[in-house]
C-alpha cells in the first residue's frame, strides 16, 4: 500500500515575480516622451482628485480611521488637511484620484487605470521624504514619484494586454495592487528578496470581485476601490520589509497557486482541457510602452469606453436638441468590450450606476451638448426623464472592425458612432469618432486641453495664486524633476 503526500521542495519564486523584480530594480528609463507624458499625467491624475473633493459621498471616506491621530512626518492628502499614515493616505489620494472616473485609462484584454497607483506612491514618497529631512538626510526628489509611476503604468498595463482578468470575475484592481506595492516597496529601499516577498503576497490575496462595477450591483464601491487596493499594496510593502517570508510559488502551485484557484477561467470561450497550461502571457518586455500610450480622460468624466459616443453625440446636440420628440430611434454602433461592460437596460440606481452606463452617456450630450460629474447625481437625472426617454429609443450594434482594431498594437481605437433618425424617415449623418481626444495619436491636440482641465480643477480648491504656482511648476519637467516630494505636496495643503 503506498503512501500520498506533497513533495516538500521549495521552489524559486515564480517566473512573472522575478521579471517585476529585476525590472522595477534594474531598469532605466530612458524615453524623454515617458517622462513628459509622466509630467502630464501627473497633473491630471492631482486634478482629478482635487476635482472630486467637490463630492460628499468622496470625502466622507477621507481622514483618519481614529479621529485626532497624530502621525510624526504623516502623508499628506492634496486638498485637504489631513497627515495620515502612508497606508490611510494611500487609501485616501487613491480614493479621490478615482472618484469620478475622470484618471487615465489602459485598454487591453484587461481595462484599468494606471494612475490609481499614485495613491501609494505619493503618500510613501512624501512620508520618507520629510522623514529623511528630519534625519538630516537629503530628500526624495519629485523624479523618483515620476518614475515609480512610469513603471508602475507598465507593471499594471503590460500584464493587462493579453491577460483579462475581468473574464474570470476579477476586477482590474488586482494590477493596481501588483503594480503599487513593486514600486512602493522600491521607494521604501527593498533588496531583491524582500520586493519578490511583497509581490508575492499581493498576488496571495483574495482579489476583488468586478459584480460592483456591472449591472445589478454597481455602486460606489467601483470608485474606492482602487484606494483600497494602492492601500494594501503599501501595507504588503511595509510586511516584506520588516523581514516576512514570501510565498514563491504563489501563482504556479498546481491546485493552491492563483493560477489555478483564480485564473483557471481565462479563456473559459475556448474549453480548457484538464492538461492546459495555465498562467500569464506577457507578450513583450517592461519597458515604457505604456506610459507613451496611456489614454488621457480629456472631454469627459465618463468611463472611457464610452468617450467617443459622448464626443459624436456632442457633434450632434445642434442637430437634435430641438427635435427631441420627433426621435424614432438613435443606433449606437459600437466595439465588443464596451457591450460587455457598460450596455445597460432597464433603471439606473445611482451615480455610479449612470457613469458606466453607455446609453446615458450618449443621452446627456445628445440633450445637453456637455456631460460632466454632475449630470451623473440623482438630482439632475431625476429632473430630466427625458434621459430615459432616449435610452429607451436606443439600439447597440457591435462592428466586428471597431472590436478587432481594439486590440491591435498599432491602433488600440476605442470607437463608437452616433446615428439619430426621427419618425418622419430622416435621419443624421451617422457620426463616428474613432479615436478619442486624449489618445496617442491626438496628443498635440490633447495636452493643452489636458492643461487647461488641470487649471479648472486647480481652481476648485486653491486661490488664484497658489494655482499659478502649482501650474508654472508642473509645466516644467526639469524643475519638477528636482524639487523635493514634501516641497510639492505643501503646494497642495489646504
Amino acid at each position: 500500500m503506498s503512501a500520498t503526500f506533497d513533495l516538500n521542495e521549495r521552489p524559486d519564486y515564480d517566473d512573472v515575480l522575478q521579471q517585476i523584480a529585476d525590472y522595477v530594480l534594474t531598469y532605466r528609463v530612458k524615453s524623454k516622451e515617458a517622462w513628459n507624458t509622466a509630467r502630464n499625467c501627473l497633473m491630471d491624475t492631482l486634478g482629478c482628485g482635487l476635482l472630486a473633493l467637490r463630492f460628499p459621498e468622496c470625502t466622507k471616506h477621507l481622514g483618519p480611521l481614529v479621529e485626532g491621530t497624530v502621525v510624526p512626518h504623516g502623508a499628506r492628502v492634496p486638498g485637504t488637511s489631513f497627515r495620515l499614515d502612508p497606508m490611510k493616505a494611500a487609501w485616501d489620494i487613491g480614493c479621490i484620484v478615482r472618484w469620478l472616473d475622470y484618471n487615465d485609462t489602459w485598454l487591453a484584454a484587461e481595462w484599468g487605470h494606471p494612475s490609481d497607483n499614485l495613491g501609494g506612491i505619493l503618500a510613501v514618497a512624501d512620508h520618507l521624504s520629510q522623514k529623511r529631512v528630519a534625519e538630516g538626510k537629503s530628500p526624495i526628489a519629485m523624479k523618483a514619484v515620476l518614475e515609480a509611476m512610469i513603471m508602475a503604468h507598465e507593471i499594471q498595463g503590460v500584464l493587462a494586454l493579453e491577460n483579462s482578468f475581468n473574464r474570470v470575475g476579477l476586477d482590474h484592481v488586482v494590477l493596481v495592487k501588483v503594480a503599487s506595492t513593486a514600486v512602493t516597496a522600491k521607494l521604501m529601499g527593498a533588496n531583491r528578496e524582500q520586493l519578490l516577498s511583497a509581490l508575492s503576497h499581493a498576488w496571495a490575496d483574495g482579489q476583488a470581485l468586478r459584480t460592483y462595477r456591472h449591472a445589478p450591483n454597481a455602486g460606489s464601491r467601483k470608485s474606492w476601490a482602487a484606494g483600497d487596493a494602492t492601500s494594501r499594496a503599501v501595507r504588503l510593502a511595509d510586511i516584506a520589509m520588516r523581514g516576512e517570508m514570501g510565498i514563491p510559488g504563489v501563482l504556479t502551485a498546481p491546485q493552491w497557486g492563483f493560477y489555478d484557484v483564480l485564473f483557471s477561467k481565462t479563456n473559459k470561450d475556448q474549453a480548457l482541457k484538464p492538461d492546459d497550461k495555465r498562467g500569464f502571457s506577457l507578450p513583450q518586455e517592461f519597458g515604457s510602452y505604456v506610459m507613451e500610450n496611456i489614454l488621457f480622460k480629456i472631454s469627459f468624466p465618463a468611463e472611457f469606453h464610452a468617450q467617443t459616443a459622448a464626443e459624436a453625440a456632442v457633434t450632434l446636440h445642434p442637430q437634435i436638441k430641438d427635435r427631441l420628440d420627433e426621435i424614432d430611434r438613435i443606433v449606437i454602433t459600437t466595439h465588443e468590450s464596451a457591450i460587455r461592460i457598460i450596455s445597460k437596460q432597464g433603471k439606473l440606481a445611482n451615480a455610479a450606476d449612470r457613469d458606466h452606463c453607455l446609453q446615458y452617456m450618449t443621452a446627456v450630450p445628445l440633450i445637453f451638448g456637455n456631460l460632466t460629474a454632475d449630470h451623473y447625481e440623482d438630482s439632475f437625472h431625476n429632473a430630466h426623464p427625458e434621459i430615459d426617454t432616449l435610452r429607451e429609443k436606443m439600439e447597440i450594434i457591435e462592428d466586428e472592425r471597431y472590436t478587432r482594431e481594439y486590440l491591435e498594437a498599432d491602433k488600440r481605437s476605442i470607437a463608437n458612432a452616433v446615428q439619430v433618425f426621427f419618425k418622419d424617415g430622416s435621419s443624421t449623418d451617422n457620426i463616428a469618432v474613432e479615436y478619442p481626444v486624449g489618445h496617442r495619436r491626438r496628443r498635440k491636440e490633447s495636452i493643452p486641453l489636458l492643461e487647461d482641465k488641470f487649471r479648472a480643477n486647480l481652481a476648485t480648491r486653491f486661490p488664484a495664486q497658489r494655482c499659478g504656482r502649482i501650474f508654472d511648476l508642473c509645466r516644467e519637467q526639469k524643475d519638477l524633476e528636482i524639487t523635493p516630494v514634501q516641497e510639492f505636496v505643501d503646494l497642495f495643503v489646504i
